[in-house]
């Protein structure tokens, strides 16, 4: 719809003198009563062609009046054009969308521009948690969704494998080591808690037994600490994988940036640009220059980089990487972060339009209407792969994405779990699945289910049949937006809308009626169903089962 509609909007102002061609922005009203498509084009060119909004928006109707697609057009409160399709337009919409599939729903967004998403990037010094989860699922939906609206993606993990978390990894695993040889061994304050820690040491004394029984820690630190490190690395990507989140292009590692010294290069052009300077035996960046509220320190005065050190280096390896859009998902605790690292990326010269933070809120995991017991494995966090086990990655992935981003959110493992019309997730796939069994039995009474060019789509007149086509028909559009919104949880509430209204016409209607012509067009609609279900739910990086 979106398409033809810009075609002849486009030929439309050029007929009535607007130069340059302004961005075009179309809506879906919220009301049936304002017509199917609303775009507020005249809205901005009152000054450019001197009239009010409402003429101009009759200047644009009377120059498309005999366009055969509308069934008609209206203008609206100061200047707003209402435009309703015509039902042959609709059903013949509804036959390209059976024939194309993919290419009829695809809008080109990214004309091939290059992206990168850092997402998850969580510290290896344990399992993955539920945080994680949910921004590992944002990461994987929006990538995917950015693949399919024609952007050339990488996806990236950031590996913070250097400083003080790898010595505390390794000081954990070393004491209950310690402890497990007979050797008093107090535990570190800031040591990392749990089962998980437990296992390590225990695994550590199978393959060693006692070979660092009594050792100093400075003596084995760098052996425990690669060995604890390459452990929790392989757990981390277990549990990635057990979510059924896509590989990642690139795994960034914190420690290569000191070595290959990238750090010290990357401060050293800063320095040169007069943006480091000393102060109270530290080594500062200028973030002020580029509107943070105050300058960071990237080399302490006892001679330690800080985090913020190898974050600069890092962000400066993205930049000569030569992306287009370089996307950050980070947990909301980080809002804070987001000005000194585009202070950064301003210092180096980097057109921060480019640059963009999506934040990742925390969830709240309920069941029996109360906050879920903490881990005995992890300590002080419920883990990813327990939400897995609890739920499955279909259900956590689309419950995650259920909200946007940077809201909070109330995960219910009973409601999750449920078998009913309350469990979002549940509904959705069982959409799919109905669609399935009505082709089997369609099947069964020998009625064609490939060929659909002949069918007469005249029959579906109803109003929820025009509806259901008119909602598939926007799909497309919210592609669109969401890909450039960065924001794949709009696809989900396209779902949800989407088989409600399926669910509702599937009670109140039979699909395979007496009369083949109805049986077969009801069909081919429900094909249609099943086509962008099965496109958006693989956006979204959930299956769409055919029996439940």
């Amino acid at each position: 719809m979106k398409k033809d509609l810009m075609k002849i909007l486009r030929g439309s102002l050029d007929s009535i003198g607007v130069s340059p061609m302004p961005d075009i922005e179309i809506e879906i009203p919220k009301a049936v009563s304002f017509g199917d498509l609303s775009p507020p084009v005249a809205m901005g060119l009152a000054k450019q062609l001197k009239k009010s909004h409402r003429e101009i928006a009759g200047d644009i109707v009377n120059s498309i009046k005999d366009s055969n697609i509308f069934e008609k057009i209206d203008i609206a409160g100061p200047g707003f054009i209402n435009f309703t399709f015509t039902r042959e337009y609709l059903y013949s919409s509804l036959k390209s969308l059976l024939s194309g599939r993919k290419s009829f729903l695809r809008e080109e967004v990214g004309n091939n521009r290059r992206v990168l998403v850092e997402f998850v990037s969580a510290n290896p010094t344990g399992p993955l948690h539920i945080g994680h989860a949910r921004g590992a699922a944002v990461g994987n939906a929006l990538c995917n969704l950015l693949e399919e609206s024609g952007f050339e993606v990488e996806r990236e993990y950031y590996i913070n494998d250097a400083g003080r978390q790898i010595k505390m990894l390794a000081l954990s695993v070393y004491s209950r080591y310690q402890q497990l040889v007979g050797i008093e061994a107090g535990f570190p304050e800031d040591g990392y808690r749990g089962q998980y820690i437990d296992e390590e040491a225990a695994e550590l004394y199978s393959q060693v037994k006692e070979r660092y029984k009594g050792v100093p820690f400075q003596e084995c630190e760098e052996e425990i600490g690669g060995w604890a490190y390459s452990r929790m690395m392989e757990l981390i990507k277990k549990d990635i994988a057990c979510f059924a989140v896509k590989d990642f292009s690139n795994w960034v590692s914190e420690k290569d940036l000191y070595e290959k010294g990238d750090v010290s290069r990357a401060i050293k052009e800063l320095e040169d640009k007069g943006f480091i300077y000393g102060k109270d035996g530290a080594v500062w960046f200028r973030s002020t220059a580029f509107g943070d509220d105050k300058d960071r320190v990237v080399i302490k005065s006892d001679g330690e980089y800080t985090y913020f050190a190898s974050d600069i280096a890092y962000h400066r390896n993205k930049l000569e990487r030569g992306f287009d859009v370089i996307i950050d998902i980070w947990g909301a605790d980080h809002h804070g972060y987001i000005p000194r690292i585009e202070s950064v990326m301003k210092a180096f010269g980097y057109d921060i339009s480019g640059f963009r933070v999506i934040l990742v809120q925390m969830v709240n995991l309920l069941k029996d209407g109360s906050p879920l017991q903490m881990s005995k494995r992890a300590g002080n966090f419920v883990t990813l792969s327990e939400v897995v086990d609890l739920v499955g990655a279909d259900n956590a992935k689309f419950i995650f994405l259920t909200r946007k981003s940077d809201s909070h959110l109330d995960f219910d493992i009973d409601l999750v779990t449920a078998t009913s019309a309350e469990n979002p997730v549940y509904y959705v796939q069982y959409a799919n699945a109905r669609i399935n069994s009505i082709f089997a039995n369609a099947e069964a009474a020998g009625i064609d289910t490939e060929n659909m060019g002949d069918v007469g789509f005249q029959v579906l007149s109803n109003r929820e049949e025009l509806e259901l086509i008119k909602k598939l028909l926007a799909y497309p559009m919210v592609l669109e937006g969401a890909a450039k919104a960065y924001e794949p949880h709009r696809i989900t509430f396209y779902l949800q809308e989407l088989v409600a209204m399926f669910h509702s016409y599937y009670h109140k209607y039979k699909v395979l009626t007496d009369d083949a012509g109805t049986g077969r067009a009801r069909l081919a609609l429900c094909g249609a169903i099943k086509i962008v279900l099965g496109d958006a739910l693989g956006i979204l990086g959930v299956t769409a089962p055919e029996k439940m």
